[in-house]
């Protein structure tokens, strides 16, 4: 039975390899367009069955799907398009408190598990320039909400309420209580 993560993510790679597990990765290449009056939870869950289902797997492999929103004041604000709209998504979370939302799908031919993940992160207040510095020393166009949790060491986030593995992008004891369901064995270190 081969375990294949259905992202590019090294997060995801890093967060399921640190847990003991040997996998392949292969891409999901899907549309993240969101539905009209779905909520950030339904688009995460549904954006991770999508990419799960997208993966050629043989009946016996079990395929994780996963994405990750960040929601601020109800709405889900994805990934920025460019350093401009990484600056404004900051800028709109400093000091204050957002939602960090990921949504994971593991199935193979003869079964499915599925659930979504929330944390919240409350960030420290930052000025515009130190912002731009961040912006100029991180590579925030391909993280949800224009950062990222590891490295950080309390620069910009002030504190974590949930899984911390969840705001890097996998819920990691949700998804090892799954695996373990699908016969996923752990490797010894």
């Amino acid at each position: 039975m081969r375990l294949i993560l259905a992202s590019a993510s090294p997060r995801r790679s890093l967060l399921l390899r640190a847990a003991g597990y040997s996998f392949d990765v292969v891409a999901a290449d899907v549309d993240e367009s969101a539905v009209r009056n779905e909520s950030p939870a339904e688009f995460v869950l549904r954006l991770s069955e999508k990419k799960a289902k997208a993966i050629s797997a043989q009946p016996h492999d079990v395929v994780l799907g996963a994405d990750t929103t960040v929601v601020h004041d109800g709405v889900a604000i994805g990934k920025p398009e460019d350093e401009d709209r990484a600056l404004a998504m900051l800028i709109a979370l400093v000091g204050r408190t957002h939602s960090v939302l990921t949504g994971w799908t593991l199935g193979n031919s003869q079964m499915t598990r599925f659930g979504v993940e929330e944390s919240f992160v409350t960030f420290n207040s930052r000025s515009s320039d130190e912002l731009r510095t961040y912006i100029e020393r991180t590579d925030p166009l391909d993280k949800a909400g224009a950062y990222a949790l590891q490295g950080d060491n309390g620069w910009l986030v002030a504190g974590v309420n949930g899984s911390r593995s969840n705001v890097m992008g996998l819920p990691i004891r949700e998804i090892v209580d799954a695996l373990t369901e699908f016969g996923i064995a752990r490797h010894e270190r």
